[in-house]
């Protein structure tokens, strides 16, 4: 009928062909531009975009539904995937990473007291410490974290360009003042010389602090501490170039008090950020 309008009266060929001429010209104006269809996908994939761009490529998409969940959109984790994969978003890959810590040593280890239970009652109940190293065209940076296992959130962190007691110290008395000093707290880590040293055990004391290590050569007993590392490195680290040790300051204190703390959807929590986790159980 388009192609004929010009040699016959539209009238006589809707009656021919059984149309009517409103439906002709509704046909007539959908030319051209999407159906519902296309454009509930488009606007789909735009949501997805900005929020895989927001997370810095961190999340993959059981985050991104969640993410997009918070602001009202409930798509389902497929929706979502398959939106990723028409738009080749991938979550940042995983590396293997080696343990940092020498446990070789002639100096008193604690007990055990942890022993694998990563749950908790209550914040300041259980912290967990670790340290790791980070590569920088200026050399390695060493960065050591205490964990609150209860929420998860990274209490306390110092980075330093030697692995030595003064680093851990640093770590733990950042999170003894940053939670006002809470006594009776299990601070659980490996059997590293950092964590053996008199220093650090002398402030464990001074705070009513209990100290726990790990089994000889058991990585599992300090599992959350490594998956905090694992995030990390495949979030903020992996794939980047960092010219100077400053640079990898900014960019770890960013990914912990602005990303992991605050905004990142944590599993153990429900799929709730650290710093929401608590706000939550507090009200």
């Amino acid at each position: 009928m388009k192609e004929h309008h010009k040699e016959h009266a539209l009238s006589q060929m809707c009656r021919i062909l059984g149309l009517s001429r409103s439906g002709y010209y509704e046909w007539l104006d959908r030319q051209g531009k999407p159906s519902p269809r296309a454009t509930h996908r488009n606007m789909l994939d735009q949501q997805v975009k900005e929020m895989f761009l927001a997370k810095r490529g961190r999340a993959g998409s059981p985050r991104i539904m969640r993410h997009l969940h918070a602001i009202g959109h409930t798509y389902d984790k497929k929706t979502v995937a398959n939106s990723m994969q028409r738009q080749d978003f991938r979550a940042k890959a995983a590396r293997k990473f080696k343990a940092t810590t020498n446990s070789k040593h002639n100096m008193p280890v604690a007990d055990n007291i942890l022993q694998q239970n990563f749950s908790a009652t209550r914040p300041d109940q259980k912290w967990v410490s670790d340290i790791t190293y980070l590569w920088t065209d200026e050399g390695w940076m060493y960065l050591a974290v205490v964990i609150d296992l209860y929420s998860r959130m990274v209490v306390g962190w110092a980075m330093s360009e030697r692995m030595t007691a003064v680093l851990v110290i640093d770590a733990l008395r950042s999170a003894i003042w940053r939670r006002k000093r809470p006594r009776g707290v299990i601070v659980h880590s490996d059997r590293g010389s950092q964590y053996c040293a008199t220093d650090y055990q002398k402030l464990l004391r001074k705070y009513g602090l209990r100290c726990s290590m790990s089994a000889k050569g058991n990585c599992y007993d300090n599992a959350c501490a490594e998956s905090f590392f694992h995030s990390l490195k495949v979030e903020a680290i992996h794939g980047e170039r960092f010219v100077t040790r400053e640079s990898i300051h900014r960019s770890v204190f960013e990914y912990i008090e602005v990303d992991y703390n605050r905004t990142r959807l944590h599993s153990s929590n429900g799929y709730v950020s650290p710093a929401d986790y608590e706000a939550l159980k507090v009200a």
